[in-house]
């Protein structure tokens, strides 16, 4: 198993791609921390399923849009696990709005969840990992949409943009001790955010119009991904972001929605 005696704390990892990714981690030999906002029964689910696989693990809460909290997380998973080695910053939300629309209190939200939780819990792994001078994996779940833009999603895709330049900057920061920083950038993925965008006929149709290889993406194939950056089979790829969207992003008609 390419994951054998690590263990990974993936945020909002409850459900959807975070629970995908989770047990992904878990089949290729890694102990999982699940991460929610609140320790209910869905993160209570993801981590009986990655006991059933036979790894351990743990559950940890906070916002991720409070610093306090980012650090506690990271600080709760070390005390509750020994140690981490891989962090998949996964949670995040989104609002639909028109620009002219868009409240304060929305923008603080999506920035401060997608962006700054992002940051600290990210700055709060890597000082672990050189406290305990070991090397380590940053994986950011981001989005097409740090390359594309999405009209009445000025806030997600201005969260995700930042992730993408954090992303590089850590990647050049954080080398020297061992530590590679990378995205994942799912596209059209079906999961209950995005159930309107697939769940009818008509709307499938219209979503598929967009992507060439004519199928909506599924959760595992984040988590596939995932697991390949976690592995030594990814140790020489740093600074990059890993589109994994069926080709969406050769489409430019989706910059004007479609």
């Amino acid at each position: 198993m390419k994951l054998e005696g690590k263990v990974a704390l993936i945020t909002g990892s409850a459900q959807g791609i975070g629970r995908a990714i989770a047990l992904r981690l878990a089949r290729e030999g890694a102990d999982i921390v699940v991460d929610d906002r609140a320790d209910d029964s869905r993160a209570e689910s993801t981590l009986a399923e990655v006991q059933a696989l036979g790894r351990r693990g743990c559950v940890v809460s906070g916002d991720l849009g409070t610093v306090a909290d980012d650090r506690r997380v990271v600080a709760d998973a070390v005390a509750k696990m020994g140690r981490l080695d891989i962090l998949v910053n996964n949670g995040g939300v989104e609002k639909n709005a028109s620009f002219l629309e868009v409240t304060e209190q929305d923008y603080e939200l999506v920035l401060n969840v997608n962006l700054r939780g992002a940051f600290f819990t990210s700055q709060a792994f890597a000082q672990h990992l050189q406290q305990t001078r070991r090397p380590g994996r940053i994986i950011n779940i981001s989005s097409v949409h740090e390359e594309l833009p999405f009209p009445h999603f000025s806030p997600y895709c201005a969260s995700k943009g930042g992730l993408k330049m954090l992303m590089r900057n850590l990647a050049i920061e954080l080398a020297p001790l061992g530590i590679t920083v990378n995205n994942v950038a799912p596209g059209a993925i079906a999961t209950p955010i995005n159930r309107p965008a697939w769940e009818t006929p008509e709307a499938l149709e219209s979503l598929l119009k967009l992507i060439p290889y004519k199928r909506v993406g599924q959760a595992i194939d984040i988590g596939k991904a995932a697991v390949w950056l976690a592995s030594d089979d990814s140790d020489y790829v740093n600074g990059q972001t890993l589109f994994v969207d069926g080709g969406m992003t050769l489409f430019p008609e989706f910059a004007d929605g479609g």
